[in-house]
């Protein structure tokens, strides 16, 4: 939702800082993917967004656009989020064997997923106290955001020891 997520901030002595917002329900959904390169250990991050909720098609077609990317057999660590065990997204992992394989994350368990950190970087760092004026403004923001995260391959890798995974 485009609601501005207001954090603690500075501002001259007497001058509260004001953001001027209405009641908004748009919706940006998104999806994401951290990788690591098996012999050179180089961290990826990779991301989709739309307008529309998140459902097994677009699970499916996020996860062959990584295929396309990566080029090589992967583990996916996913949550257990509903759209992770749809049939859908079932049936595209079983046709490919032995070049998919999954883990599956306890049941909720967000602090394990260093994707999760990728969010909260954007959300409480990069994206806090703006409050965008329509989706389009938000697609780039968080655009941006990820951009700038795919850089810093230090941070990327503190994402995964927040989640307590070694590389």
């Amino acid at each position: 939702m485009l609601q501005p997520l207001v954090r603690r901030t500075w501002a001259p002595r007497g001058q509260t800082p004001i953001q001027y917002q209405w009641e908004r329900h748009d919706r940006l959904s998104a999806i994401s993917a951290l990788s690591l390169a098996p012999r050179r250990r180089r961290l990826g991050l990779y991301w989709g967004l739309q307008e529309e909720n998140i459902r097994g098609p677009d699970v499916v077609s996020f996860l062959r656009l990584l295929r396309r990317c990566l080029r090589r057999d992967m583990v996916l660590i996913l949550d257990r989020w509903g759209v992770h065990r749809s049939a859908r997204v079932r049936k595209y992992l079983e046709s490919h064997g032995e070049k998919i394989r999954v883990e599956w994350l306890p049941g909720y368990a967000p602090e394990l997923n260093p994707t999760e950190q990728v969010w909260n970087h954007a959300k409480y760092s990069d994206l806090a106290n703006l409050a965008p004026p329509d989706l389009e403004e938000l697609g780039r923001l968080v655009q941006s955001s990820f951009k700038r995260q795919r850089g810093q391959s230090r941070l990327l890798r503190s994402f995964f020891e927040t989640a307590r995974l070694r590389l």
